[in-house]
């Protein structure tokens, strides 16, 4: 059984603001969501700017007495979520509650809840511990808090695949409606790691951007004088449906999801593999599976992590694999404007690539000043360009050496 999965709803939360309209609005725009850290004080810092929410209040969203029972990851989910399926008017009715499930992904969960009850515990000791601790930090709660707010009581997952999580989330739920096991899943992922472990802890790593004066200019994938990213966070959620499920309810439909491919470089515990093989053959694997060539590909959102390896083997593997074609092809990092969401960039980006073909615009990558001489296919520097897109791909990358890759197709039939 192969049936055809179609995106019905987008609900995305990012540093560019809060709701789906709000995002897009901010990218086509080519405006940066980074500023100077506020979450905490970030004076001692190496890197001291991130991709924060502005003006978020869980109130909106969540019970005044459930707030604190969650991690903030879980309250970007629950937003993301309720827009999305707002967004695509589905209503879960216990006819239908079976059939409808969560995969919703996070790279890192409850950091924050994670260095609040550890205080907590070297402040006051064991009995300071909150009750709600784990439940509020543990990644599957996203997934499951949004299936108790939305009755959903089909499959219910998370991924933990670093950088690719969320990504992976769209793909496997992808696979399991065209299998038969949904008819409709809520999936994405969420992110909330602007912490002082989160932020320290890849500043450790040096591979955090530290050009804390410019801090609009600081993310600049693909550019020759990129120092590393910069930490976002958010949510991106995505309402997937079987399509003749969706064309019954007479739901609008932004895109097809046509592939999806799941590689691994077996290479290094943090940097890509040398030859770009494992990305090369991830974005084969998506095209194989929605039966197209490389020729078809318009249109494709990158990693784009703005790290000096990772803009340079991804556009090796673009090159590998689409030959003559990567020159004609327009490629864009949106996390050049909303930062990298680490485990949700893929669910983000996922939204973001089904809003590219459904309204037949590439957004730009910003902060492209100095094209790096390794780095030279047409990014799509600053302005937002109209054009056709038939095939989209969206690229997601992670530690582990783990990948994946969506295939998006313009739904006109």
């Amino acid at each position: 059984m192969n049936r055809r999965v179609v995106v019905t709803g987008i609900g995305l939360v990012s540093s560019l603001g809060i709701g789906t309209e709000a995002t897009w609005d901010g990218l086509c725009a080519g405006r940066s969501g980074v500023a100077g850290i506020t979450k905490f004080d970030a004076t001692a810092f190496a890197a001291r700017i991130a991709g924060e929410v502005k003006g978020f209040d869980p109130l909106q969203f969540v019970d005044k007495k459930d707030v604190k029972k969650m991690d903030v990851f879980i309250h970007y989910a629950i937003a993301a979520s309720q827009f999305a399926v707002d967004d695509a008017r589905l209503v879960i009715g216990p006819e239908k509650a079976t059939r409808v499930g969560v995969f919703i992904a996070s790279g890192i969960g409850g950091f924050g809840t994670i260095e609040r009850e550890h205080t907590a515990l070297l402040e006051g000791g064991p009995r300071r511990i909150s009750p709600f601790f784990i439940p509020a930090a543990i990644i599957n709660l996203a997934a499951g808090q949004v299936s108790i707010r939305f009755g959903a009581k089909g499959p219910n997952l998370s991924t933990c695949t670093a950088c690719s999580a969320s990504a992976h989330a769209v793909g496997e739920a992808f696979e399991m409606i065209r299998r038969g096991a949904a008819d409709a899943m809520i999936v994405g992922g969420s992110e909330a790691a602007i912490t002082p472990m989160g932020v320290g802890g890849f500043a450790a790593m040096r591979a955090l951007s530290t050009r804390n004066d410019e801090p609009e200019r600081a993310s600049r994938p693909f550019d020759k004088d990129r120092d590393g990213f910069v930490i976002g966070e958010g949510a991106g959620v995505l309402i997937l449906e079987e399509l003749e499920s969706a064309r019954r309810r007479g739901a609008r439909i932004y895109a097809e999801v046509a592939g999806y491919g799941a590689t691994a470089d077996a290479f290094h515990i943090t940097a890509p593999s040398e030859d770009g093989e494992g990305a090369t053959r991830c974005m084969q694997v998506a095209l194989d599976a929605g039966g197209i060539g490389p020729a078809d590909v318009q249109y494709i959102n990158a990693h784009g992590t703005s790290t000096p390896f990772n803009d340079k083997l991804e556009t090796l593997a673009i090159r590998t694999l689409f030959g003559a074609h990567a020159s004609r092809l327009a490629v864009s990092s949106t996390k050049s404007m909303t930062g990298h969401l680490l485990g949700a960039a893929g669910g983000l980006e996922a939204g973001i690539t089904a809003l590219a073909v459904y309204h037949q615009t590439m957004p730009p990558t910003i902060n492209q000043d100095t094209p790096d001489p390794e780095c030279d296919l047409d990014y799509i520097p600053w302005t937002a360009r109209t054009a056709p897109i038939r095939y989209a791909l969206s690229n997601s990358f992670g530690f582990g050496g783990t990948n994946a890759a969506l295939l998006m197709r313009r739904f006109d039939d």
